[in-house]
């Protein structure tokens, strides 16, 4: 799988689950912990390059789904002026720290908008800390009226019965203070525990979890793999990539060679000591649009690969442009 030590640190993509009726999350649950669990998706998925990944990094989760309608045309002109900004010096070229700045600037804004408008839901009187109990009954208080069946049957892995649990197992973790109520700091360090230090041991435990189907308490090779590719017949032959992906498995995730990977390895393969996203995201672009190997990018670089960076797609991009402004 070509540069897959690229791929983001957290494995595991947000699936919509259902309960038993085949209904999914009532719509009248504010929030769905699925769609805010920052657990994101792979940079290389399937054995292909995931162009979504680099659009989100680049512009935000938000910000590029807004990049989804427009004419090629379009998508230059206005990647041409998010350009400028970047260029900090105003030189015309784009270095590599630029690029590094602007996308650790963009997931920034987007953790903060993500975290304001769900405090801001979860928290109408403008407390000054959430409690538990609240935010169960505005998320999880549907589950009230299931059956225990309905609770445990899993979709794709998971229950709500396990939803439930993840989150008070994250709760518990992002409540410095142990008294059962969030912070805005402890929210946001619950919303996004990728971004927080103290939440590592919660991200590698849920990666972990989700990835250890028998909860034997260690990955298997066939579980390593079953995470980015699954036959769509059984007894389809696997591409070129899974069988590099397995060789990756026993050469370089397996350090002590014993067929699985145990905590430490995990840990070592989706959280390596001092891996910085931002700059590793803006190595990969770089790597992509720099044609003459200068290690820096003319604007006519970047907009000759606007599909790398925004691909054909957004509509208004006005206000998202206004807020560059204080970058």
């Amino acid at each position: 799988m070509a540069r897959a030590g690229i791929q983001m640190l957290l494995l595991v993509a947000a699936v919509v689950i259902s309960a038993a009726s085949g209904s999914s999350i009532p719509e009248e649950v504010a929030y769905n912990p699925l769609e805010h669990d920052s657990l994101h998706g792979k940079h290389f998925d399937g054995g292909e390059h995931n162009a979504q990944f680099d659009h989100e990094a680049f512009l935000g989760p938000d910000e590029s789904k807004k990049f989804d309608n427009l004419t090629p045309e379009e998508s230059r002109r206005r990647l041409g002026l998010i350009v400028d900004r970047i260029d900090e010096n105003k030189d015309g070229f784009v270095t590599l720290p630029e690029l590094k700045n602007w996308i650790a600037y963009t997931q920034r804004r987007y953790i903060d908008e993500d975290v304001g408008r769900l405090w801001k839901e979860h928290n109408p009187e403008k407390n000054e800390s959430i409690s538990w109990e609240s935010y169960r009954k505005t998320v999880y208080g549907f589950m009230d009226d299931l059956s225990n069946e309905e609770k445990e049957k899993e979709e794709n892995g998971i229950s709500y019965k396990s939803l439930l649990k993840r989150d008070r197992n994250r709760w518990a973790a992002a409540d410095l203070d142990l008294d059962d109520k969030l912070t805005r700091e402890e929210f946001t360090a619950f919303l996004h525990p990728e971004d927080h230090p103290k939440m590592k041991y919660v991200v590698l435990t849920e990666t972990i979890n989700d990835l250890d189907k028998d909860k034997d308490g260690k990955i298997s090779v066939d579980e390593y793999i079953g995470d980015m590719y699954r036959a769509a017949e059984p007894g389809d032959e696997e591409p070129e990539w899974v069988a590099n992906e397995r060789e990756a498995f026993s050469n370089h995730r397996d350090l002590d060679k014993d067929g699985y990977l145990n905590v430490e390895e995990v840990k070592q393969w989706i959280a390596p000591h001092d891996f910085d996203h931002s700059e590793s995201e803006a190595k990969h672009l770089m790597f992509e649009a720099d044609v003459d190997h200068d290690d820096q990018l003319t604007k006519a670089e970047i907009l000759d690969k606007y599909d790398v960076f925004v691909g054909s797609q957004a509509t208004d991009f006005g206000e998202a442009l206004a807020r560059h402004d204080e970058f």
